[in-house]
């Protein structure tokens, strides 16, 4: 299997030839060394992840948009308009970046802003008629294009077995790690004989 040039081949040797964890002394920081089952997997899903942006930003570059750009269309897309809040939530654009985005898309008179009815502070985010035409012709030629990397690597039953395991490291990083003292042990539990 070929190697990209950021994989190292002695560090995945090293990987192979590891002994389970029982078998291994701690390392010389007086933590257990990692379980060989999760470096296996941690290179391959950070190269993933890089690949993927590689491509869909490139293809989201070739649509004239920025990622962040192309997604706040397709948020905004067959909605009446969202709060700022709506739209940090739902997309992957942080909350400090939001604003300069809105204005980039404002100025390409993509989206409009408006006073929020219910909220005289609040406005309400909304694709114009060209945000809209944009919408309609990007998005599905974006999902159409990804879906070819997906297709000729996963089958379709692959990728429902995909899902909820993506779901559930999504949301293990999502949710706060138990407190563990300096040699990570969790805090507070009895330490037990096995």
């Amino acid at each position: 299997m070929p190697h990209s040039p950021s994989t190292s081949k002695p560090a995945e040797k090293a990987l192979e030839t590891q002994t389970p964890a029982k078998d291994r002394s701690d390392s010389k920081s007086g933590l257990p060394f990692p379980d060989p089952h999760f470096l296996q997997i941690l290179r391959p899903l950070v190269e993933a992840y890089q690949a993927f942006l590689q491509v869909s930003d490139r293809h989201i570059a070739s649509l004239g948009l920025t990622r962040g750009q192309f997604d706040v269309i397709v948020t905004l897309g067959e909605t009446e308009g969202l709060r700022c809040t709506d739209i940090a939530n739902e997309t992957l654009v942080t909350k400090g970046t939001l604003t300069g985005v809105l204005t980039r898309l404002e100025k390409k008179n993509l989206v409009l802003r408006t006073q929020n009815p219910l909220d005289r502070r609040g406005q309400i985010i909304r694709l114009t008629p060209e945000g809209e035409a944009l919408y309609e012709k990007v998005f599905p030629r974006h999902i159409r294009h990804l879906e070819q990397y997906f297709n000729k690597s996963l089958t379709p039953g692959e990728m429902d077995m995909l899902r909820p395991l993506l779901l559930r490291m999504r949301d293990s990083f999502r949710a706060p790690l138990p407190k563990t003292d300096p040699t990570g042990r969790i805090s507070g539990k009895k330490n037990t004989l096995l």
